[in-house]
């Protein structure tokens, strides 16, 4: 048995009677009552156990703990649990990281310790304010649906984001731990920077924000905080890379539609229309962190680091909201006259904090002009909206190689005469250069053109992250139709140059989406696209797979690597690459012939499908015996189950359709997985459509409608022609309830619209393709 807390936002009113509001601060006496073979754990450190007994003569031990210091509701804390822990003390506060006695033992939790003292140290002295308790428990749940939490003194985890094995010995997990222990840490000082793990018990528990509307403060400024930590104790990641990757540029997928809500909302509105628990999301941590590193990308970290401090130190054990902080930060500039602002710091920050949405600038090389507009899907009829928004904007930018110092666009267009090129085709200019700004640049042709060609030439000159960023927002443009597919398709070509595997993996989530897979087999753009990619490919992907042939542990600090290598392999396995195939089919031979053998775990999911792919019954049935291996983990099991999925004998398929009905050898969350993963294969489509046709009384009687759902949903997704789309509208028509059947239909309606926009974009790469294949 365990039982954890996890209150906020608004769950410390089911544990005791109070004003559970974030600006209501306390301080708090706990006492637990609990069996005697427990430990009890809460946000401080226990005074005294002593027992007690009750009217049967049971006996119960009582934990008392010292009166905590003065903080909101949802921050109070408690754990009951029989692990174990490790200990460290740094600087005078005591460090424990409790999990499960076995895990314990293994030293899962060794990492974690060894680096939350140094992520505490930093932050104190970089934020110059002292971690206020005696002690941090951090504790490894088994089960934990927040992921992490950082109340003050007792943070929880789900084990995942706390354990390191010490037989993995790849940095990719090492960096998510730290990352979320930053956060966690962040928190600890101030309730406004919550979720820089230790980092950020600074942001969220000790300056609380007002109310939740601005939950972005603890949130955003703990997940800037987290990268900078992790990049402290884990110097070989590139933070500026993975900051891109991982927080700015999947927010900008998200913030673009019309109803998404502004960084920080009135209170009103919140209260009249959110539920708190839909705060909780990218656009609170991802879009505040991108903003935050914005904003002391302009101000320069120092000054920034300066603002914040003054800000924590005058609000500690108290509440404040958005202005405090732009208060703090104008005092700061105003005391010093390197840093000029086009306006003050409240303007310019409530321009992204106070709209929803964000810029794309326009920028035009002969005028040198550069006007700003909403970036909005011009496809949809109703995006030529009323919105007239305009931002504060900072552009860092570069010309034919060499810094340029900062430029401001505060209204909707300007003209910078420094921006006009001359005619020579080696002046060319790049904007937001390494993401200083949160916003997309649309660059007229003759930039375009010039930066192809240096690409081309000297693909170094440009910043890799300013690369991943040229690529990801012309494909982002071409999708909300600003340029032509033929534009975006103009900057690949120069990848068989390119030797960043994070660029590589932006370019491959555009060219070949998990959607397209079924689609495209039935084009003609299949073998053009093979041989495109294929000759662009090969370096990339010999570099690496001479790595996972003779020494995959020289990867091991190679983050992106164990990050992205999979989605470069199964492409290349997708397109027919032979020694692709090859490899897979070495790698899951030597493990048929000793189950001992560990695949590297950087391709395990592509050698496992391309291994049953190429294989027989024989390869089939390996997987099968291995997937009911008892001391198989879950996630082996799932690149099992998706792995018997790519057996290319149609008997096979039926038969493990078959195996997933019987509820003997699986349990019943797994029969919709494995129809999922038959459903998105090339040959499995059909087979999968006729087995859930066939199938619909037993299935819809044993796993009720939510399987179904799921299942409908996916198989919308695969159906690529007009005919297919009428077979699934007669079944849903024959099989479904009223309202079920009005859904779908739409889904279906989407589906057809979604099929007619594809073939168009599919007509044109093809024929681009075609003049541009042989290149």
């Amino acid at each position: 048995m365990v039982i954890a807390s996890q209150l906020e936002p608004t769950y410390a009113r089911t544990v005791y009677p109070c004003f559970d509001e974030p600006a209501m601060k306390a301080t708090f006496n706990i006492r637990i009552v609990h069996d005697p073979s427990y430990v009890a754990l809460s946000n401080m450190p226990a005074i005294d156990v002593s027992e007690m007994k009750d009217e049967n003569g049971s006996l119960w031990a009582v934990t008392t703990f010292n009166t905590s210091l003065k903080m909101s509701t949802y921050l109070t804390a408690f754990v009951i649990c029989d692990f174990d822990y490790v200990t460290r003390t740094e600087r005078g506060n005591k460090i424990r990281i409790w999990a499960r006695k076995e895990a314990v033992k293994n030293g899962y939790v060794d990492y974690a310790l060894n680096i939350a003292g140094p992520v505490f140290s930093f932050l104190e002295d970089l934020l110059n304010v002292s971690y206020p308790l005696p002690k941090t428990d951090l504790v490894a749940l088994p089960d934990f649906g927040a992921g992490a939490m950082e109340n003050w003194g007792l943070m929880t985890f789900q084990e995942s984001s706390l354990m390191f094995l010490p037989s993995d010995k790849f940095t990719s997990r090492k960096a998510m731990i730290a990352i979320i222990v930053s956060h966690e840490l962040g928190h600890q000082a101030c309730e406004m920077l919550r979720h820089f793990f230790f980092l950020f018990q600074w942001f969220g528990n000790l300056v609380t924000m007002n109310w939740w509307n601005d939950l972005w403060l603890n949130e955003g400024l703990a997940s800037y905080f987290e990268y900078l930590g992790a990049t402290f104790v884990e110097p070989k990641i590139s933070l500026d890379k993975i900051f891109y990757d991982r927080v700015v540029q999947p927010v900008l997928r998200e913030d673009n539609e019309i109803g998404v809500r502004s960084l920080s909302e009135s209170e009103d509105k919140i209260k009249g229309s959110f539920s708190l628990m839909s705060l909780f999301d990218s656009i609170t941590y991802n879009k505040g962190a991108s903003i935050t590193w914005m904003l002391s990308g302009f101000l320069t970290q120092k000054l920034f680091i300066r603002a914040l401090t003054l800000y924590l130190k005058e609000f500690s054990f108290s509440n404040a909201n958005q202005d405090d902080l732009w208060t703090h930060v104008q005092m700061v500039i105003d005391a010093q006259d390197e840093v000029q602002l086009p306006a003050s710091v409240k303007q310019i920050m409530d321009s992204w904090t106070c709209q929803n949405g964000f810029p794309v600038l326009t920028l035009n090389l002969t005028t040198g002009t550069i006007s700003q507009e909403q970036f909005l899907n011009k496809k949809n009829e109703n995006s030529t909206n009323s919105y007239n928004n305009t931002w504060i904007i900072p552009i860092s930018w570069m010309r034919s190689g060499s810094s340029q110092p900062l430029m401001w666009l505060d209204k909707s267009s300007k003209v910078f005469p420094e921006m006009q090129v001359s005619e020579s085709e080696y002046d060319w200019i790049l904007l937001n250069v390494n993401l200083g700004g949160y916003y997309r640049v649309n660059y007229d042709q003759l930039n375009l053109k010039r930066l192809t060609r240096l690409l081309e030439n000297d693909p170094k000159a440009i910043p890799a992250v300013s690369r991943f960023q040229l690529i990801d927002d012309v494909f982002a443009l071409t999708q909300f139709g600003y340029v032509q597919i033929e534009t975006a398709l103009e900057l690949t070509k120069y990848l068989a140059r390119e030797d960043e595997l994070f660029v590589w993996n932006v370019v491959l989530l555009n060219l070949v989406p998990e959607n397209l897979e079924s689609t495209l087999k039935n084009y003609e753009v299949y073998p053009l696209l093979k041989k495109y990619l294929l000759k662009r490919m090969l370096p990339i992907y010999h570099y690496y797979a001479g790595f996972i042939r003779q020494n995959v542990d020289a990867l091991e600090d190679d983050y992106f690597a164990q990050v992205y290598l999979e989605k470069l392999f199964a492409t290349a396995c997708w397109l027919g690459l032979q020694d692709c195939l090859n490899l897979s089919s070495e790698l899951y031979a030597k493990w048929m012939d000793n189950p001992e053998y560990k695949i590297p775990f950087l391709i395990r999911r592509t050698v496992c499908c391309y291994g049953v792919a190429v294989g027989s019954d024989k390869e089939w049935n390996f997987a099968w015996e291995m997937y009911n291996h008892t001391d198989s983990t879950k996630e082996d099991k799932d690149i099992l189950l998706s792995a018997m999925s790519c057996a290319k004998e149609s008997w096979l398929l039926y038969r493990y359709l078959q195996y997933g009905l019987s509820d003997t050898l699986f349990s019943s969350n797994c029969t919709s997985v494995i129809i999922l993963y038959v459903v998105t294969k090339d040959i499995g489509h059909r087979i999968a459509w006729e087995f859930v046709t066939e199938n619909w009384p037993l299935l819809s009687e044993r796993y009720g409608k939510e399987l179904l759902h799921d299942v409908l949903k996916v198989m919308g997704r695969y159906v690529n022609t007009d005919v297919q789309i009428q077979e699934l509208q007669v079944f849903y028509n024959a099989t479904l309830e009223e309202d079920e059947r009005v859904a779908t239909t739409l889904l279906l309606e989407f589906t057809k619209f979604e099929n007619m926009e594809r073939r168009e974009l599919l007509i044109k790469v093809a024929s681009w393709l075609q003049k541009n294949v042989d290149d």
